[in-house]
């Protein structure tokens, strides 16, 4: 019997979170969240890790998280914010501390696509955090339908509110070893992400 190609990818056995059965984000990668909804999808992810969260974002970016607005996902205090002035330091931030090892969790919010090159480089500064310590993950946060080069996976979000419950359309858009996929999640107050399969 043949084997695939995707079954022989260089990722099988590395750490995987796991934010539900069919989601999960390989660690020592970089990944990317696109869509009206990227924001919330960095605070479910950062809600379901342990350790501090490296978020980083343009200082001439209007727009900084709130506190009130994140707590519900994942407790302020385990954020440390960087604010670049120059676009350039946005992505190099991004590959020194992953490959320092010293966060799990790098989220650079980036008002443009990234080149190929870098993104390949902060694969290999993740491989080398990983090597000094927990295997970091990182989420490139891009704006409208996201379509950066080489990422490990793509993942878009946006949202729909109904009655008390919160509601969001989650689409995993790319990803080396796993299929296309779509779901509705819903997050009750009080309550975990639901997810179910939309059907199209």
């Amino acid at each position: 019997m043949a084997t695939h190609l995707l079954s022989r990818s260089p990722d099988q056995g590395k750490p995987t979170l796991q934010l539900h059965p069919e989601v999960r984000l390989v660690q020592a990668r970089v990944h990317e969240a696109c869509g009206p909804a990227r924001r919330t999808f960095a605070m479910w992810l950062a809600g379901q890790m342990s350790g501090t969260v490296l978020w980083i974002a343009p200082a001439w970016e209007p727009g900084q998280l709130n506190p009130d607005g994140m707590l519900p996902w994942a407790d302020p205090s385990r954020f440390l914010f960087v604010h670049p002035r120059r676009a350039e330091d946005l992505l190099w931030c991004m590959e020194e501390a992953l490959r320092s090892g010293a966060v799990p969790l790098v989220v650079c919010d980036i008002p443009g696509l990234p080149g190929l090159t870098p993104v390949r480089r902060m694969h290999l500064a993740a491989e080398t955090g990983a090597e000094l310590g927990e295997a970091p993950l990182g989420l490139l946060l891009t704006p409208g339908a996201g379509g950066a080069q080489g990422i490990e996976s793509r993942w878009y979000m946006a949202g729909a509110h109904e009655n008390r419950d919160r509601r969001w359309r989650l689409e995993r858009r790319r990803a080396r070893t796993q299929p296309v996929k779509a779901w509705t999640a819903t997050r009750r107050p009080g309550e975990s992400m639901e997810l179910s399969a939309v059907r199209e």
